[in-house]
C-alpha cells in the first residue's frame, strides 16, 4: 500500500522560543511501514484472530505497532476489492488493476511468481543406485503467457501452497499432447498427506495438438499444497513435447491484500474491477493500463528482409459461373518483406483458367459453380446426376473426398502456435484441386490443423443386427515432403471428451494409404495436425474416405436383404452371422466354422473360414479356440486340453533403462482361448486400473484401455522413480483376431521328444512401421515340471518380445500344454512268480510328455504255475545220460589205446620164428600184465595152410 503524505517538522511554541520536536505522525507511519507488514494470526477456537506487524528485517524489533484485534475469521472481500490491512477494511482496486475478492489468479508468466517452487527430482530406490544429478537444471520454464514443462525424462514438480478459510477450488488450463509424459495433479495437506482424489482428478487427460484443455478440482479449507508434476519417459530418440500450463485460478481465500495489475494487452478503466478486458483489435497496452493505445507505431524499427518463397502461398479460386478456376498466389499477411531489393522473389503469375474438377462422389451440380449433396435414397459418381438405387439395393452412405476445389462443409482448418498469435488468422491447409496441402505457416513449430467432424455412424440396413465391432472405416492417402524435422499426427476425439493420437509419421513419406477402424458408434472428430518448421516442408492429402457416416452421401449402392423379390419390397436387416444370397437377396446363415467379414455381407464368399484348430462363435462374428485341439504326430493322435491356460496370462519382461536410468518394463497380457472368442486381455493407460463402475457408467465412451487377445503396456515401477504407484502407459493392441493353431516352429526350437502347438493371432490395423499390421505367436510347450499355469517367457534373441516391432513371439511352458495321456504312454512290468502268483506294475514311458487323460492302471496280481514235475524228471535224466555218455567215451577211449598198443606188439613179433614147432597161427593173449605173450599153435589154420601152399608153388624149378 502506498502512503502519500508531506513530512514537515512539528513545532512547539515556548514563549518567544520555537522548538522542533520531530516529524508528523503521518511521516513516522510512512517511514515505519517500509520496515514491516501486517499479517493475521491463526484463528482460535472462538473464531478470533489478531493483526500483528511482521518486520521485514530480522534485526528490527522496536517501534512496531502493537497487536490489535483482527477481523472475524469469516470476513472476506468482494470481487474488485482488497483488504487494506492498516485499516482492516475492504478497499476498491484502482483503475488498471483487478481483484477476485476471495480468489487469486496467475496469468502472467514472465517469471515464476512468488510462492511457486519448481523442484526437479530423479528418485531411484534400487539398492546401490546413486542419485543422478543430471536433473538439476530441469525446471518449469516461464514463457510469458504460459509455463512450459521440462523436455527430458526427469520428474519436475510445480508446487504452490495456499491456505483457504473456506472450501474452494483450483482450476487451470493446459496443453498435454505427448503420452510419453505423465502429467499428474495432486494435493497434500500440511502433514504431507495426499488428499483423496479420483483418478480423473489426478491424472490429466490428453488434448489435441494446439488446443487448450481445462481442469478443476475442489479444495478443502485449511492448508492445501498443490502439485503439478510431469515425468518424461524417454524410451527412444524422439523428443518429448512439453506440457503447457496457464491461467491458474484459486478460489476460497478469505481476502487478498493487494490488487493485481492488468497484464499487457488488457486494461481496466474503472476502479473496483474484478477482471481486465482485452484490448480491441489494432490496439495495445502495457502492464497496469487503464486504456488501450492504437497501434500506430513502435519503439523501434527493424529492417525488412528480402521476400522468399516462404512469404507467399498458392490457392485455387472457387469455381466461377463459367465453371473455371485458376491458381493464384498471395502474400502472407501482414507482409514483412521487400520484393524490390536484390535477391527478392516476386509473386508468380496466376495460372491459366482451367475447368473446375468434378463434384465429389455423392454430390451433383445444378450449374458449373457449386456442388450439392444427393437426396436420400440416391447416389452419384460426382460427374453424372443423382440416380435412385435399384430395387434390392440401398445407398452406401459415407464421405468420399477426392476433389479439393473448396473445403467440404463438415471440415475446417486452422493454424495454431502457442507462442505466436499471428498464426491464428491463417489457414492451416489450402485446397489445391486434386489434393489439399498444408499452408504456409508463419514461424517454427506451427501446428497446421485439419478437422473432420462426424455426428455418428449408420450401419447398412442388412447388417444393423450384427454383433460386429466395425461401425466405420476412415481411409486417407497422403504424402509428406520435409527437408527438416516435421511430423504428421492423425488423432481422434470421441464424443468431444478424450483425444488420442492414433498414428504419427515423421519426416518425408512417399505417397501411401492408411486406414483406421472405428469400433464405437459415437460422434467422432478426426484431426490431421502437421507440425512444421520454417524450412521448406509440405504435406498433401489426396483423398479421405469414410464409410457408414450418419449424414453422408452415396457414391454407389450396395445389395441389401429382402423379405421377397416382389417389386417395392424394402430392405430388411439380416440376423447376426447371416450373409445376403446373391441369387435371391435373402439372408442365409454362414456355414459352421466360418465368420462373417466385418465390412462385406454380400454372397457366401463373405463368410471367411476359420483357421486350423478354431471354430466360430454362435453369432458367426469371430473365430476362437475352445481350448481343445487334436492332431496326428508319428502315427499317434494327440489330444490337448488347454482350458487351464484359458484365463488371461501375463508376462513382464525387462527391466530396460532409459538414457538417464529410468527403469521400465514391457507388460503383455494374453487371452489364449475360450470365452466364446471375447478378447479378455485388457491393458490400461495412465497408471490407474479401470474400475468396473467406470466401464458401466460410460459404455459408449473410449476409456484409457484396450481390449485384445494380446496387448502391451509400458510399466514404470513405483520404486523406479519414487512414485507412489506403478505407472502404465502406451497401451496398444497387438492382436485382435485368432488365426488358428499353427503346427510351425518360429523362434523357439523344439526338442525331439516334444512339439510346440502354436497359437497365431494378428491385428489388421496398420501402423507407420507395420504396414500389414502386427501379429503374435504363442508357442505352447509341454513341460511336466511346470505345474499349474506354467511359465510365460520370450526368446533370448528378442528380449523385448519382438525383433522387428511387428511380430511378437512368446513361449508358454506348462504341464497343461502336454497332450492327454493314452494307453500308448505307459507300459507294464511283470514280477516273479511266487507261491503261484505274480505282480504286474504299470509305469509311464520316460520322459513323460502327457497330462491328465487316462490314469495308470493299479497294480494287480495274477495266478501262475510252478515248473512241471516231468520237466524236472526230463532234466534229471538228461543230466544222467550226459554223465553216462561222458563215462563211456572215456572207457572206450582208454580201451582203444590198449588195442593199438597190442596190435603194434603183434606186428613187431610176426616176423620172428617161434622156438616151438611151427604153428599154424599166432595170437596175442590179453592179460593184466603189461607184457603180453605171443602163443603159437601147432594146428595149422586155414590161413596158414593157404600160405604154405603158395610158398611151395613159388619154390618149384622152372
Amino acid at each position: 500500500t502506498e502512503i502519500h503524505c508531506i513530512c514537515f517538522p512539528v513545532q512547539h511554541q515556548h514563549g518567544t522560543r520555537t522548538e522542533n520536536s520531530g516529524f508528523s505522525d503521518c511521516c513516522v507511519s510512512a517511514f515505519l511501514q517500509m520496515d514491516y507488514h501486517f499479517e493475521y494470526t491463526e484463528c482460535d477456537g472462538t473464531g478470533s484472530r489478531w493483526r500483528v506487524a511482521i518486520p521485514r528485517k530480522q534485526d528490527l524489533c522496536t517501534g512496531l505497532p502493537d497487536p490489535v484485534s483482527g477481523t472475524d475469521c469469516t470476513f472476506s472481500c468482494d470481487a474488485g476489492e482488497f483488504l487494506e490491512m492498516s485499516a482492516q477494511q475492504c478497499t476498491p482496486c484502482v483503475a488498471g488493476t483487478y481483484s477476485l475478492g476471495s480468489g487469486i489468479r496467475f496469468d502472467e508468466w514472465d517469471d515464476i511468481p512468488v510462492g511457486f517452487t519448481s523442484l526437479a527430482t530423479y528418485l531411484d530406490s534400487s539398492p546401490g543406485v546413486e542419485e543422478i544429478h543430471a536433473c538439476k537444471n530441469s525446471s518449469w520454464v516461464p514463457k510469458g503467457s504460459y509455463l512450459e514443462s521440462n523436455r527430458d525424462d526427469c520428474t519436475v514438480s510445480l508446487i504452490y501452497a495456499v491456505h483457504l478459510k473456506k472450501q474452494g477450488s483450483v482450476s487451470f488450463e493446459y496443453q498435454y499432447v505427448d503420452n510419453n509424459i505423465f502429467f499428474e495433479f495432486f494435493i497434500q495437506n500440511d502433514q504431507c498427506q495426499e488428499m483423496d482424489q479420483t483418478p480423473d482428478q489426478k491424472w490429466i487427460k490428453l488434448t489435441n495438438n494446439g488446443e487448450w484443455g481445462g481442469h478443476t478440482v475442489n479444495l478443502n479449507s485449511g492448508t492445501n499444497i498443490l502439485y503439478w508434476r510431469t515425468t518424461g519417459i524417454f524410451l527412444g530418440t524422439k523428443a518429448l513435447k512439453p506440457v503447457l500450463l496457464k491461467n491458474i485460478h484459486i478460489e476460497g481465500v478469505a481476502y487478498t491484500s493487494e490488487c493485481f495489475q492488468c497484464k499487457p494487452g488488457t486494461f481496466s478503466r474503472a476502479p473496483g474491477s474484478s477482471t481486465c478486458e482485452p484490448c480491441p483489435r489494432n490496439t495495445h497496452s502495457s502492464k497496469g493500463a487503464t486504456s488501450c493505445t492504437p497501434s500506430e507505431g513502435s519503439a523501434e524499427c527493424k529492417e525488412k528482409s528480402a521476400c522468399t518463397e516462404k512469404d507467399y502461398f498458392q490457392i485455387h479460386t472457387p469455381c466461377d459461373s463459367d465453371g473455371k478456376t485458376q491458381v493464384i498466389y498471395k502474400w502472407i499477411e501482414p507482409k514483412i518483406c521487400l520484393e524490390n531489393v536484390t535477391g527478392a522473389v516476386t509473386l508468380p503469375p496466376s495460372g491459366e483458367r482451367e475447368p473446375c474438377p468434378p463434384c465429389n462422389p455423392g454430390f451433383y451440380s445444378y450449374n458449373s459453380a457449386s456442388c450439392f449433396p444427393c437426396p436420400p435414397g440416391t447416389f452419384s459418381d460426382g460427374i453424372r446426376g443423382c440416380e435412385k438405387c435399384p430395387a434390392g439395393t440401398e445407398p452406401a452412405l459415407g464421405y468420399e473426398y477426392k476433389w479439393w476445389n473448396v473445403l467440404p462443409s463438415n471440415m475446417k482448418t486452422s493454424c495454431f502456435n502457442v507462442g505466436n498469435s499471428k498464426c491464428d488468422d491463417m489457414n492451416g491447409w489450402e485446397v489445391a484441386g486434386d489434393h489439399i496441402r498444408s499452408g504456409a505457416g508463419s514461424s517454427d513449430n506451427d501446428y497446421l490443423i485439419l478437422n473432420l467432424w462426424v455426428p455418428g455412424f449408420k450401419l447398412p440396413t442388412s447388417v444393423t443386427g450384427s454383433s460386429g465391432t466395425e461401425f466405420g472405416r476412415v481411409t486417407f492417402v497422403f504424402e509428406t515432403t520435409c527437408s527438416a524435422d516435421c511430423e504428421l499426427y492423425f488423432m481422434m476425439d470421441v464424443n468431444r471428451k478424450s483425444t488420442s493420437v492414433v498414428e504419427s509419421w515423421e519426416g518425408s513419406k512417399a505417397r501411401m494409404s492408411y486406414s483406421h477402424i472405428v469400433t464405437k458408434n459415437a460422434s467422432v472428430s478426426f484431426t490431421w495436425a502437421f507440425q512444421r518448421t520454417s524450412q521448406a516442408q509440405d504435406v498433401s492429402i489426396y483423398s479421405i474416405t469414410l464409410t457408414n457416416a450418419q449424414d453422408g452421401t452415396a457414391s454407389s449402392c450396395r445389395a441389401c436383404a429382402l423379405v421377397s423379390q416382389q417389386t417395392g419390397t424394402s430392405c430388411v436387416p439380416c440376423p447376426t452371422g447371416h450373409y445376403i444370397d446373391k441369387d435371391n437377396n435373402r439372408c442365409r446363415q454362414c456355414p459352421p466354422d466360418t465368420y462373417l467379414s466385418g465390412h462385406q455381407v454380400y454372397s457366401k464368399e463373405a463368410c471367411i473360414p476359420c483357421g486350423p484348430g478354431s471354430r466360430s462363435n454362435k453369432d458367426r462374428s469371430r473365430c476362437f479356440s475352445d481350448c481343445s485341439f487334436s492332431h496326428t504326430w508319428q502315427n499317434r493322435t494327440l489330444t490337448y486340453d488347454f482350458s487351464p491356460l484359458g484365463p488371461v496370462g501375463s508376462i513382464m519382461n525387462g527391466p530396460s533403462f532409459t538414457s538417464k536410468g529410468t527403469k521400465y518394463f514391457h507388460s503383455f497380457n494374453i487371452s489364449l482361448c475360450g470365452l466364446e472368442g471375447n478378447r479378455a486381455a485388457i491393458c490400461t493407460d495412465n497408471v490407474t486400473d479401470l474400475s468396473k463402475m467406470e466401464r458401466q457408467n460410460e459404455p459408449g465412451e473410449f476409456a484409457n484401455y484396450v481390449e485384445a487377445f494380446v496387448c502391451q503396456s509400458t510399466i514404470i515401477p513405483s520404486d523406479g522413480r519414487g512414485f507412489r504407484t506403478a505407472l502404465s502407459s502406451q497401451s496398444v493392441s497387438l492382436a485382435d483376431t485368432f488365426m488358428g493353431n499353427l503346427m510351425e516352429i518360429h523362434i523357439f526350437e523344439c526338442e525331439r521328444t516334444s512339439m510346440n502347438i502354436c497359437f497365431g493371432f494378428r491385428s489388421s490395423q496398420p501402423t507407420s512401421s507395420c504396414e500389414n499390421g502386427r501379429s503374435a505367436v504363442i508357442s505352447l510347450r509341454c513341460n511336466p515340471e511346470k505345474t499349474g499355469r506354467g511359465e510365460l517367457s520370450v526368446s533370448s534373441k528378442c528380449p523385448a518380445g519382438t525383433c522387428d516391432g511387428c511380430t511378437f513371439n512368446f513361449l508358454w511352458e506348462s504341464a497343461s500344454a502336454c497332450p492327454r495321456c493314452t494307453e500308448a504312454d505307459y507300459h507294464e512290468i511283470e514280477g516273479a512268480c511266487k507261491g503261484g502268483s505274480q505282480t504286474i506294475l504299470y509305469v509311464w514311458n520316460e520322459p513323460k510328455l502327457c497330462s491328465k487323460g487316462v490314469r495308470l492302471p493299479v497294480m494287480r496280481r495274477t495266478p501262475c504255475e510252478a515248473i512241471d514235475f516231468w520237466l524236472k524228471i526230463g532234466a534229471a535224466l538228461g543230466a544222467f545220460m550226459a554223465l553216462l555218455l561222458i563215462s563211456l567215451s572215456c572207457y572206450f577211449w582208454k580201451k582203444n589205446k590198449r588195442l593199438e598198443y597190442k596190435y603194434s606188439r603183434l606186428v613187431m613179433t610176426a616176423s620172428r620164428d617161434c622156438d616151438m614147432p611151427a604153428a599154424d597161427s599166432c595170437a596175442v593173449m590179453e592179460g593184466d600184465d603189461n607184457e603180453d605173450d605171443v602163443v603159437c599153435s601147432s594146428k595149422p589154420s586155414l590161413l596158414g595152410k593157404l600160405k604154405s601152399m603158395a610158398a611151395k608153388v613159388s619154390r618149384k624149378p622152372p
